[in-house]
C-alpha cells in the first residue's frame, strides 16, 4: 500500500510539498524524502508527532533516543514504520524539523492506494520554498518582540477608556453562572 501525504507550513505560504510513501517504510525514511524535497540538512534532530483532528500531539516518533525520564513513550523513526502509526486517510502529523523555536510542517494522509508498493519515497508535488531549517535566534527574538509590542498597549495607549470608568460597580462581579463565594 502506498499512502499519500500532503505538507504546508505556516511559515512560508506558497509552501506545499506532496510526498508517495510505501506504507512499509519507517518514519526515517519519510524524513529523508521530506528533507531531500526541501533542502534541509537531514543529520538535524527533529521529530514527527501523531496528532488528534485538532493537531493536539499523541505520540512522538523522533530522530534520536534522548534518554529523557519522560512519561510519555517515544519511538525511534528508523524502527518506526509508517502504517503502524497511521491507519485513515485524514491522519494528522506534525513534523518538528526546528526544535529551537518549534517550528513545524503540517501534514495530512490524504490517501491510501491499495495494491501499490513503491521502492523509494517520491516528491510527487513541490511548489513554493520552504521554510529555513533553521533561523537566527537574534531575528527571531526580534520578531516576538515586535508582535508582542502590538499585542501590549504602551503606557501612552492606557487612557480612561482601556481602564473603564474610575467608578466601582459590585454588579461588575456578578456574573451569570458564578456562585457567591464565602470568604
Amino acid at each position: 500500500m502506498i499512502f499519500k501525504f500532503k505538507i504546508v507550513s505556516d511559515g512560508a505560504e506558497t509552501f506545499k510539498r506532496e510526498i508517495k510513501i510505501d506504507a512499509q517504510g519507517t518514519f526515517l525514511d519519510l524524513k529523508n524524502a521530506i528533507c531531500d524535497s526541501v533542502g534541509y540538512d537531514k543529520t538535524m534532530m527533529d521529530s514527527f508527532f501523531i496528532c488528534d483532528d485538532g493537531w493536539e500531539k499523541r505520540k512522538e516518533i523522533t530522530y534520536e533516543d534522548m534518554d529523557f525520564d519522560s512519561d510519555q513513550e517515544a519511538w525511534l523513526m528508523d524502527d518506526a514504520v509508517l502504517e503502524d502509526f497511521i491507519d485513515d486517510e485524514g491522519q494528522k502529523v506534525l513534523y518538528v524539523f526546528d526544535y529551537m523555536t518549534d517550528r513545524a510542517m503540517f501534514m495530512e494522509m490524504t490517501e491510501m492506494i491499495p495494491g501499490q508498493t513503491l521502492k523509494d519515497p517520491v516528491c510527487t508535488l513541490s511548489l513554493g520554498n520552504a521554510p529555513k531549517q533553521t533561523v537566527d535566534m537574534d531575528e527571531f527574538d526580534a520578531q516576538i518582540d515586535a508582535k508582542m509590542a502590538k499585542a501590549v498597549p504602551s503606557v501612552e495607549d492606557l487612557d480612561e477608556e482601556f481602564y473603564g470608568s474610575d467608578e466601582f460597580n459590585p454588579d461588575e462581579f456578578e456574573a451569570e453562572g458564578y456562585d457567591e463565594m464565602d470568604i
